[in-house]
């Protein structure tokens, strides 16, 4: 029916994560096939808590259908006639990202996805689910998964498990130090291979990840005032709306990304141009997960990779804000720069060499 890591997951993302308790609905909701045993996992245990889940299985070709076609009307009605009022029932939603292509939406054109974002997305996730439900998102493991990952499939699914199930109790402790920190610093510097950025995040709100709403997580972000960003970045492979890069390089002047490189630079013009905060920076985060060494073509993932950061493309989030407004949420990654805190070194490459920093480093945070 379904193994017994998925019912350790479900346990964890349905009383960890979404703190569900008796009588109250979660949204179950699965896109792609491939994750069965796991929905079937969540709404047993679901049952098990006497919670009440709502079910919904989608397949990515269907939906790949329907952004395709799909205009401002047919969204707003998809919105308001059906997602907008379940979902404003709910107390918690699980989003299992269960694809087997990753690519699926690649041909999708530039004004069909502006549609579904503006139209579905915005109303029902950003402004709905996210600010007023416990929600958790996550990936499902899969042999193209574990192909991106450049991995056997077996050792792949041991390495998800793993990353998933971390003692996010543990992190959360070592995380501390590091927030305290960042809640007293004006300018962080990053400087690595293809990197030399700099901005400041003073007085601004630092928000600690670790298991409540991403599965895997390890993440503590916030973001930088909006022109104070200056210098050069180079990001690590990504998929963004279905289109692979294999590198992104941006170029940036008070806030604004003034010139741009990729592997994909047609695609790459088409995200900046989709609106004026696409250009800035919605977020900055450091990323914590001991388990996670290497970029696997998954945000969900990748932006969890210890020793990296990402400084985001885009909307930022209420909860940490600075003011930017975009359609897009580009968590491009970068892994192994130096960081610099008011001028103090706090991590070289991937590792941290101040004293009270160093129980975030993997050997110390696996070491149970």
């Amino acid at each position: 029916m379904y193994s017994n890591e998925d019912r350790q997951l479900a346990k964890k993302i349905l009383e960890f994560s979404c703190e569900l308790e008796k009588g109250q609905n979660v949204m179950l909701q699965l896109v792609g096939l491939n994750g069965i045993g796991l929905l079937r996992a969540l709404v047993e245990h679901a049952r098990e808590m006497e919670v009440n889940p709502y079910v919904q299985i989608e397949d990515t070709e269907i939906r790949r259908m329907l952004v395709e076609t799909g205009d401002k009307k047919f969204w707003k009605g998809q919105a308001e006639n059906d997602q907008l009022p379940l979902m404003k029932k709910m107390d918690a939603f699980v989003g299992v990202r269960a694809a087997l292509n990753i690519y699926e939406q690649a041909d999708v054109s530039k004004k069909a996805n502006k549609a579904y974002a503006d139209h579905f997305v915005d109303p029902v996730h950003y402004k709905e689910r996210v600010n007023n439900t416990n929600w958790v998102v996550l990936r499902y493991p899969s042999e193209a998964f574990a192909m991106n990952a450049k991995m056997p499939t077996q050792r792949f699914r041991e390495f998800y498990y793993k990353a998933c199930l971390l003692d996010y109790t543990e992190l959360a402790e070592a995380m501390e130090p590091l927030q305290a920190r960042l809640e007293e610093t004006d300018m962080i510097r990053l400087e690595g291979e293809g990197t030399d950025i700099e901005f400041s995040v003073k007085d601004q709100t630092w928000i600690p990840c670790f298991g409540k709403r991403n599965i895997p997580d390890g993440e503590l972000f916030s973001s930088p005032i909006l022109s104070s960003v200056n210098g050069h970045i180079t990001y690590a492979p990504s998929v963004y709306q279905g289109k692979p890069f294999e590198y992104v390089k941006l170029e940036v002047r008070d806030g604004v990304v003034i010139d741009s490189d990729s592997s994909n630079n047609e695609a790459l013009e088409d995200i900046l141009d989709t609106d004026a905060g696409a250009r800035q920076f919605g977020e900055f985060s450091f990323g914590l997960n001991p388990v996670i060494e290497e970029p696997m073509y998954d945000i969900l993932f990748d932006e969890k990779i210890y020793g990296s950061n990402h400084l985001t493309l885009g909307n930022d989030y209420e909860i940490a804000p600075n003011g930017n407004e975009s359609n897009i949420h580009w968590d491009l990654v970068c892994i192994g720069a130096d960081v610099y805190l008011d001028g103090e070194k706090i991590r070289e490459g991937r590792e941290f060499i101040v004293d009270d920093l160093k129980s975030l480093n993997p050997e110390n945070l696996l070491s149970g």
